[in-house]
């Protein structure tokens, strides 16, 4: 049986399109298992699973959204358990733009490369392997935290533990708050890297204290997030670093399934003259071989030429393993997913249902205005904001007002808040992170409101902070959980009971107060007791179909998956009712 990826709700022609079946057929059947849909109806994903098989397809289990820390593209908990691994863990160092992350890489990578020869990397791709004593580390070179979080944002949490590298003698800055929001918003291990600590000006407790007012108290002060002193630039203390990521990565257990087909992340991609369209990716579970075919977004591609971060040729790349590879026919972006299918057709097909999904995902952002909507059906389980403010002394008065509106129904999460300009680093957090932007007195910049109309990210601007709060405030009356009560419409008696075949029955009812409606939900009482509550399937007087029956008047009446009806029985019609 094939297997078959279906979004959460998928019409009958979009089912009948990616199966290759007529949609006539689809129909059929799920009128044979008790559901009358139309070509154009949407169904859900298990009554798509319900009918899958019988055109000899096996629907998938619908993965949540967010891995959590396993960030993997197809969580561990979904697989076969006696088929996982353990896997090398994905680390990405994250920091300000003058702290030496890039000397920092460049000393790791120098040092230790897998092969053990320090000369041996023949050029600089995204990611690339290394070897501690023993154990494998896979590095993500991103080009600082918004790279780091554009992979996110288009949905894959490609980093197991982020290294946040802090310079001693300038201590935190403005990106390092940022680069500690990412970190954060990914929910994966912090390790910080005090850097540059042979700078005569450097400063190690300061930088200590300063981590601790944003919430990473590190090991020597009590707190659980471990902190390595060292010099990128002499190599001091580099081992004790790649000791500490290599412990990190034994208690948090990073397993994946490498019998499976490959599933991953696209970390860059480029065009040569010589070998067209050159892709570095990043398998997160599974198996990549020489030959396969590759669907990447709207993208499809077969898998010509593959090769490691030093330029030797492979045929297979299991999980954690970063690969050059060629055989795409267009230029895929940073953080999109890819994965391997079984042939052609069925990579044809994917990319195909992946552009209608597009389409309806551009306006899918969170906004003020429908956020208490998306509570009640949850998808969202707090506000999740980003604060941008003019002057840096009004961002802790903005962020006080805002968490004076939590309560124990409602919260309101600051995923990252500082002055300054809305830039495009904002516009992405927000789209990873599914926030809303709010701006006091801050203005995005051209770039940045651009990308929020193309990623639908709802920005915000203000001028009264008063205007601003009351504004999350209604947003919050919305999230709260809605309280209904049950409201009587009517009550009749079953006086007779018609057999219509072998197994469906009705009951012949007399209305003694009220209305019996079409949309109401039925009680059905024998003896005092409730027997069974459902809904009408149908409603008649005589032989005609009604949406209502009136005190007074006689009716038939069905209810969904209920057919033992007895004289006697009393039928209460009621409707909920929100009253909160």
């Amino acid at each position: 049986m094939r297997p078959l990826d279906v979004p959460a709700a998928i019409s009958v022609h979009d089912l009948a399109e990616i199966m290759d079946v007529g949609a006539v057929e689809i129909i059929k059947d799920l009128m044979r298992n008790g559901h009358m849909y139309t070509i154009n109806e949407v169904m859900e994903h298990d009554v798509a699973a319900m009918v899958a098989p019988s055109f000899g397809f096996g629907v998938l289990p619908l993965a949540e959204r967010d891995t959590g820390p396993a960030s993997l593209v197809l969580s561990a908990d979904l697989e076969d358990q006696d088929k996982l691994e353990a896997r090398p863990p994905v680390i990405t160092i994250l920091g300000h733009v003058d702290h030496g992350k890039t000397t920092l890489l460049d000393r790791i990578r120098n040092t230790k490369v897998v092969d053990g020869e320090a000369g041996g990397i023949t050029q600089h791709i995204g990611a690339y392997q290394i070897d501690y004593d023993g154990t494998t580390l896979t590095f993500l070179d991103t080009p600082g935290h918004a790279a780091f979080t554009a992979m996110r944002a288009r949905g894959a949490q490609v980093t197991d533990i982020a290294v946040l590298v802090v310079a001693a003698d300038d201590g935190i800055m403005p990106q390092t708050i940022e680069a500690i929001s990412h970190a954060r918003a990914a929910e994966v291990p912090i390790v910080v890297a005090i850097n540059k600590i042979d700078s005569p000006s450097a400063d190690i407790d300061r930088v200590k204290r300063q981590l601790a007012e944003q919430n990473l108290l590190i090991e020597d002060w009590g707190g659980d997030v471990i902190s390595v002193e060292v010099s990128a630039l002499t190599g001091t203390g580099v081992p004790d670093l790649l000791e500490n990521l290599v412990v990190t990565a034994e208690v948090s257990e990073f397993k994946a399934n490498p019998e499976r087909t490959a599933k991953g992340v696209v970390v860059e991609a480029r065009r040569e003259n010589a070998r067209g369209t050159v892709a570095t990716l990043l398998v997160q579970t599974g198996t990549l071989n020489l030959g396969d075919n590759l669907v990447v977004g709207g993208i499809r591609g077969r898998v010509k030429a593959m090769f490691s971060d030093r330029r030797n040729k492979v045929e297979t790349a299991g999980p954690s393993r970063p690969i050059e590879m060629l055989g795409l026919n267009e230029l895929p972006e940073a953080g999109q997913i890819f994965e391997a299918v079984v042939d052609e057709k069925t990579a044809r097909q994917m990319v195909t249902l992946h552009e209608r999904e597009v389409q309806v995902e551009r306006a899918a952002g969170p906004t003020l205005e429908d956020v208490h909507t998306r509570m009640q059906i949850g998808e969202v389980k707090s506000l999740n904001l980003i604060i941008k403010t003019d002057v840096q002394g009004t961002v802790e008065a903005v962020r006080g007002a805002l968490e004076k509106l939590n309560s124990e129904e409602t919260k309101v999460n600051i995923v990252h808040a500082a002055s300054g300009f809305i830039t495009e680093s904002d516009v992405m957090l927000a789209v990873a992170s599914k926030a809303i932007i709010l701006g006091f007195n801050s203005q995005p910049q051209p770039g940045a409101r651009a990308l929020a109309g193309a990623e639908g990210v709802e920005i915000r601007d203000y001028d009264v902070i008063y205007h601003l709060t009351e504004d999350v405030e209604n947003a919050l009356e919305g999230m709260l959980e809605p309280i209904y009560e049950d409201v009587l419409e009517g009550r009749a008696t079953v006086r007779a009971v018609f057999n219509l075949g072998r197994r469906a029955k009705v009951a012949g009812i007399y209305v003694n107060d009220g209305t019996i409606t079409r949309s109401a939900t039925i009680r059905v009482l024998r003896g005092g007791s409730e027997i069974v509550s459902g809904a009408v399937a149908s409603l008649k007087h005589f032989r005609d179909d009604v949406r209502e029956v009136a005190t007074g008047f006689e009716g038939g009446l069905t209810v969904e998956g209920f057919v033992d009806f007895e004289d006697g029985d009393i039928i209460e019609a009621y409707r909920s009712e929100r009253v909160r």
